[in-house]
């Protein structure tokens, strides 16, 4: 693999400069293109196309190991003008590098290297970072009776495969008042402001730091005007969790809401968006990768419990063992400091290239 170093990163910025905001389907649409015509070079196939922007390679008959990962990233159109493509000191920057376009690059090398594909699936989506509400069902129907998923996110610190993810869900509480003029007859109304607050405190409370349960109110708006006592508001929630008993008691807990001021109402919309991945679902694989580095003559990789979710939560939660965090080694996912360790990618390619052979085996 270190003797296609040079091509592997000159084909990550040929995917990072094809910019590929989840919510432009034009620019997912570019990228899409742009991905296919990779994998086509590598794979010697052209990907079948599904939904807005998807890209999935089959080979052979049954499909056994599910490569997954994702084109898009959050970075809107023109972050190349301030942060382009570029290497320095052995670092690869460029916005969506690490989540997750070297991952990919990574993924459709390691196909490239094995001796027989049959039974290896390469499933490509276009919305992950908006939470994959159009490919959730593709990645379901294509796990579904596969012996392992492999997630190409980018590593945790240190290069560690990421073994554990939080369940995810997304609700929004909105609060319905009574508008009067804030001057004359402030009395007449119902605040919303003043229901949401006290809607705050108690959502806030729900989470549960001993078991890893985290729910927070994010964005927040209500009212019309600055002498208008609001009638209506509303605030996001964002819920992580460890396990599924715990998302729902949290779903439980948000649909009890109930208001707080005589003659204001309520409504709580969402739901659980994606399942946990638990340790029992990565145990196995995990234990392969170890040993597999080990035959490799590479440093063991190690572990990683993350709070963020990933499409490997579907593919968990349908019971598929899942592994994650195969993808590049660096860090800085969303941010400014967005990086990928170059030397990293040949050993990875290669780590990767003997699991899939492995378990194919």
């Amino acid at each position: 693999m270190r003797s296609l170093l040079p091509q592997l990163v000159a084909d990550i910025g040929t995917l990072i400069e094809c910019e590929s905001p989840s919510a432009d389907p034009a620019a997912v649409a570019r990228s899409a293109d742009v991905v296919a015509a990779l994998g086509e070079r590598l794979l010697g196939a052209a990907p079948e196309r599904l939904g807005p922007a998807h890209l999935r390679w089959q080979f052979g008959g049954r499909p056994r190991v599910l490569l997954l990962g994702h084109h898009d990233t959050v970075w809107p159109l023109g972050s190349l003008a301030t942060r382009p493509f570029r290497v320095e000191g052995g670092v690869l920057r460029g916005p969506g590098c690490f989540d997750m376009k070297a991952g990919l690059v990574l993924a459709l090398y390691a196909v490239a290297a094995l001796p027989d594909r049959d039974g290896v699936t390469v499933l490509v989506t276009s919305d992950e970072e908006i939470g994959s509400p159009t490919s959730r069902e593709l990645i379901e129907s294509t796990a579904r009776g596969c012996a392992a998923a492999l997630v190409f996110e980018g590593a945790a610190g240190g290069g560690a495969l990421k073994t554990e993810r939080k369940g995810t869900s997304a609700y929004q509480v909105q609060a319905v008042g009574r508008a009067a003029h804030a001057g004359l007859e402030p009395e007449r109304g119902v605040n919303a402001s003043i229901e949401l607050a006290h809607q705050l405190l108690v959502v806030a409370a729900l989470g549960d730091p001993a078991r890893g349960t985290t729910v927070t109110p994010t964005v927040l708006a209500a009212g019309s005007t600055t002498n208008t006592v609001p009638a209506t508001g509303e605030f996001a929630v964002d819920v992580r969790a460890r396990d599924v008993a715990e998302q729902h008691r949290v779903d439980r807990a948000l649909r009890a809401l109930r208001p707080a001021l005589p003659g204001a109402r309520l409504a709580v919309t969402g739901g659980l968006n994606r399942p946990p991945l638990e340790a029992g679902a990565s145990a196995e694989l995990y234990a392969r990768a170890v040993k597999l580095a080990s035959e490799l003559g590479q440093d063991p990789p190690g572990r990683a419990a993350v709070g963020g979710g990933s499409d490997g939560n579907f593919t968990a939660g349908l019971g598929v063992p899942t592994l994650d965090g195969l993808g590049a080694v660096g860090g800085g996912a969303h941010a400014d400091d967005e990086h990928v360790l170059v030397d990293e990618l040949p050993t990875r390619a290669a780590l990767v290239a003997a699991l899939v052979e492995d378990l194919l085996g």
